[in-house]
């Protein structure tokens, strides 16, 4: 009998190492068969976060281009807001640890039908600060770039340096432009960046009366091949605001705007970062 149970236990220890199973679980089942990895899904073919689909690759590929990595989801809280009755908020960059930028595009001089199937394709948010005199022969080209979601803000009516004009022609400028932009675009901006970057107080002042919630600055900007740095280590940081124009070849050595575009997102790429929405943080 004894033998019959030594037997015994040791067909069943060899058919539990066939199995998988082990003395300690004799009830386990087999392991399941793990699913076949892709290129876009993890170990566990559970689709890997932020990985782009084909379609996205795709439209990637079309403007020579790799996918960016999705933004993380915008603070529950805005790191810059206006307090009640107080000044208007100076901004060059947001407070954040986060590896994202905000690309910000001026005046709207340029008007390159490419650019709008461009921003289609990859829905990279982008704010334009548009200035009236550069966009009033053509209001609707930004219609289309409104509506895919990309922000609409004030860069003025003619775009003066304001540091010459007193308090009241500011004004006139600014709410102007707002009133302009209102109208055309259905939403009131609620960022307003003055031209060359020249502002005093009375612009604040100004501002803050027309129903403005910060002054957007910047911290690079960006050139016909290459961003002008404002920091000694010529690097993008964690909250930086980029400046870019809509421009065209006469203002780019023969190179569009779309071939613009496409180097400033290979330059922010090749630093490790990806782009988020200015109007989420402000």
């Amino acid at each position: 009998m004894k033998k019959k149970i030594a037997l015994w236990a040791a067909l069943t220890a060899v058919a539990l190492l066939v199995t998988g199973c082990t003395a300690e679980d004799p009830a386990a089942a087999p392991a399941p068969t793990a699913p076949t990895a892709s290129k876009d899904t993890g170990e566990a073919g559970q689709k890997a976060p932020g990985a782009p689909g084909g379609a996205v690759a795709a439209a990637y590929r079309k403007w020579g281009l790799k996918p960016f990595a999705a933004p993380p989801a915008p603070p529950a809280v805005k790191p810059v807001v206006r307090k009640p009755g107080g000044p208007v908020p100076v901004i060059s960059d947001i407070p954040t640890t986060e590896k994202i930028v905000f690309i910000t595009i001026d005046d709207g001089a340029e008007k390159d039908p490419e650019f709008v199937r461009m921003m289609k394709d990859l829905k990279v948010p982008v704010t334009m600060f548009l200035t009236d005199s550069a966009i009033r022969g053509d209001y609707r080209y930004f219609a289309p770039l409104a509506a895919q979601g990309h922000g609409v803000a004030n860069h003025t009516l003619t775009h003066p340096d304001l540091r010459t004009l007193s308090r009241d022609a500011q004004r006139r400028e600014i709410c102007g432009q707002q009133a302009k932009l209102a109208k055309e675009y259905g939403t009131t901006p609620r960022l307003f960046r003055p031209p060359y970057g020249n502002w005093n107080e009375d612009t604040r002042a100004a501002a803050g009366t027309c129903g403005v919630d910060a002054l957007v600055l910047w911290r690079e900007s960006m050139q016909i091949k290459n961003m002008q740095y404002q920091r000694g280590d010529r690097k993008l940081h964690p909250g930086d605001i980029i400046l870019a124009h809509f421009r065209g070849p006469s203002e780019l050595k023969g190179r569009t705007m779309t071939e613009m575009t496409a180097t400033m997102l290979r330059r922010i790429q090749e630093q490790g970062f990806t782009v988020a929405r200015l109007e989420d943080y402000v």
